[in-house]
């Protein structure tokens, strides 16, 4: 099965010049869904990491069910003031700017493997946000995934660590 026949392209979205990658068609289709989250475990699993980490907010509904599937915890990688209680944040650079991620400060402990994923990569920053945010928290980043990488963009080259994609654009 070829998932790229199950992800729609929406130009200038979300504003003009941009082409959006949907995984909405992907995640309405179940065989599709099912055969993306069966590829993403092998991949993953690889790595034999102890959790896998969700990017907000599509990267949950990658990580999450993954997570389940492969016996792992899951974590949430949010926007800040998304997460009750006690938070640990990165912040880094954008082209025009700061963003920041957080992590509940108690969501990992020290020496667990995480892998990190999201529906898609792009310039890599927010990825890299996310394994530097885990390493702070103490934790062994041993992998980044995605089911979309966007090789035109250069992200893999923005990551120190091993990535892997179901599916790449170089254009």
């Amino acid at each position: 099965m070829d998932i790229r026949d199950h992800i729609r392209q929406i130009p200038d979205f979300p504003k003009p010049g941009i082409n959006f990658y949907d995984i909405s068609t992907l995640l309405a289709h179940p065989d599709a869904w099912q055969v993306s989250m069966g590829r993403l475990a092998k991949k993953v699993s690889a790595w034999q990491p102890d959790v896998l980490a969700g990017v907000e907010s599509r990267g949950f509904l990658v990580a999450a069910p993954l997570a389940l599937k492969l016996g792992l915890g899951f974590v949430m990688v949010r926007k800040p003031r998304k997460l009750p209680g006690a938070v640990m944040r990165h912040e880094y650079s954008l082209e025009y700017g700061t963003d920041t991620v957080e992590i509940q400060a108690d969501a990992v402990q020290p020496g667990q493997r995480v892998v990190v994923l999201d529906d898609l990569l792009a310039t890599g920053g927010t990825a890299q946000a996310a394994v530097n945010l885990f390493r702070q928290a103490g934790a062994e980043v041993v992998g980044v995934a995605a089911i979309i990488e966007l090789s035109f963009l250069n992200g893999r080259q923005r990551l120190d660590v091993p990535f892997d994609a179901l599916i790449t654009y170089d254009e």
